[in-house]
């Protein structure tokens, strides 16, 4: 059996731009997860923010519509962005399609708090 130099090289290159490929995709999706999880803390950030404005609008007997319609939008805009980076994850949403904002963990459609790390939901 003849050594072929060639074929090796070939061969090669081939699984070298395989795990290239590969790590290439890994980093894509960390990158993805990374983001998913800021977006997801902004949103849970944007959200208590809401609740505690709402709060104080309410015991105070103001009113700040425009105020509260900002946190709405900003709100409505990071839902948006972790909607295009599950889409982006390729089925990167849970069966329950409910997620803890700090941990990212999937948690029951009903549940108060994170079973993973205790957050309130």
């Amino acid at each position: 059996m003849p050594f072929d130099l060639n074929n090796l090289l070939k061969t090669g290159g081939e699984l070298a731009q395989a795990a290239k490929d590969t790590a290439t995709d890994l980093a894509q999706r960390g990158k993805r997860q990374l983001d998913l999880a800021g977006a997801q803390n902004r949103l849970a950030k944007a959200q208590r923010q809401l609740g505690a404005l709402v709060y104080s609008l309410v015991r105070t007997g103001e009113e700040n519509r425009p105020l509260i319609q900002k946190y709405v939008d900003a709100i409505a805009r990071v839902e948006a962005e972790i909607d295009a980076l599950r889409a982006e994850g390729g089925g990167a949403v849970p069966a329950s399609g409910k997620t803890c904002p700090q941990c990212g963990a999937e948690v029951e459609e009903d549940a108060l708090f994170c079973e993973a790390c205790g957050a309130q939901l």
